[in-house]
C-alpha cells in the first residue's frame, strides 16, 4: 500500500480517537478553531520568510490536523466527511486545469492564471473579483483584487504607467495634506498604498514579503539599538535621538 495513504489513514485514526477521548479535542467548533487555524497560518508564513525547512514541515503539519478536524466535524452532522472534501477538489483541479486533463494549450504560467479565473467565474456565476475574503488583511486583499483584475485583462500594459500613477496619487495626497482635509487625506493615502502595490506587482515583488522583511529588519535593528543603552545602564526614554542613531547605524552596518 502507498506509504502516502498509510500516513493519511494513520491521521484520520487519530483525529477519530482525539474527537471521541480527549476532553480538549471534543469542545471545538468550527468557530472555535477558526483563530486558531489563523495562527497556524501565520506560523507558517513565519517559518518560509526564514527558509526553516524543519519548521516549514512542521507547520503544515499543524495545518493539516485543522483541516482533518473541520472535516471530522463536518462528518458528525452528517454536513461532508474528508472523502466529500477531497473529492471536491479533485473535481475543481481537473475542471481547472484543461491543458492537462483536456485538450486546451497555454503557453505559459500566465495564461494558465487567466484560465484559471475564467473558469472559477463560470461556477455559479461568480463576478470576477469573487472569492477575495471580506476578513483578508488589505495589503493582500489588494494584491489579489488586482491579480484577479489582470486576469480578465483590466491592467495597466507596462510598469512606467504604474510608477506614473503612483506619483500621481503622491500628488493628490500632498494637495490634500496641504489643504487639511482629514477625511480625503486618508482616501488618497488609501490611493498611494494600492497603486504601491500594483506597481510592486508590476516589479514582481511580493508587497507583503517586502514589508514583512521590512519590519523584521527594523525589529532587529530596534533590539540592537535597545540592547546596547541597556548594557551602558541607560533606558531609551532617557537618551536622545543622537545616541539613539549611534547604535542604530551600529546594527545597519552589521547587516552588511
Amino acid at each position: 500500500m502507498d506509504e502516502r495513504l498509510v500516513a493519511f489513514e494513520r491521521l484520520l485514526n487519530i483525529m477519530d480517537d482525539l474527537r471521541a477521548k480527549c476532553p480538549w479535542d471534543q469542545k471545538q467548533t468550527f468557530e472555535s478553531l477558526r483563530h486558531l487555524t489563523i495562527e497556524e497560518t501565520y506560523e507558517l508564513s513565519d517559518a518560509i520568510l526564514k527558509g526553516d525547512k524543519n519548521e516549514i514541515k512542521k507547520e503544515i503539519g499543524d495545518i493539516l490536523l485543522h483541516l482533518v478536524f473541520y472535516a471530522k466535524l463536518g462528518s458528525e452532522t452528517n454536513d461532508f466527511n474528508i472523502t466529500d472534501v477531497i473529492n471536491s477538489l479533485c473535481e475543481k483541479m481537473i475542471f481547472r486545469h484543461p491543458h492537462i486533463y483536456g485538450d486546451v494549450n497555454v503557453k505559459d504560467a500566465e495564461e494558465v492564471t487567466q484560465n484559471w479565473e475564467k473558469l472559477k467565474q463560470k461556477e455559479g456565476n461568480k463576478g470576477a473579483l469573487s472569492g477575495v475574503p471580506n476578513s483578508m488583511p488589505s495589503l493582500l486583499k489588494a494584491l489579489r483584487i488586482q491579480d484577479k483584475a489582470r486576469a480578465i485583462g483590466f491592467d495597466w500594459d507596462d510598469p512606467s504607467q504604474v510608477w506614473q500613477k503612483v506619483q500621481e496619487e503622491l500628488g493628490e495626497l500632498q494637495e490634500e495634506i496641504a489643504a487639511n482635509n482629514q477625511i480625503k487625506l486618508e482616501q488618497e493615502f488609501g490611493d498611494v498604498f494600492f497603486a504601491l502595490i500594483n506597481y510592486a506587482r508590476f516589479l514582481k515583488v511580493n508587497p507583503e514579503d517586502a514589508l514583512e522583511k521590512t519590519n523584521k529588519k527594523f525589529i532587529s535593528r530596534f533590539n540592537y539599538m535597545e540592547r546596547k543603552i541597556l548594557e551602558q545602564g541607560k533606558a531609551l526614554a532617557d537618551c536622545s535621538l543622537n545616541e539613539m542613531d549611534v547604535f542604530w547605524n551600529e546594527a545597519k552596518k552589521m547587516e552588511q
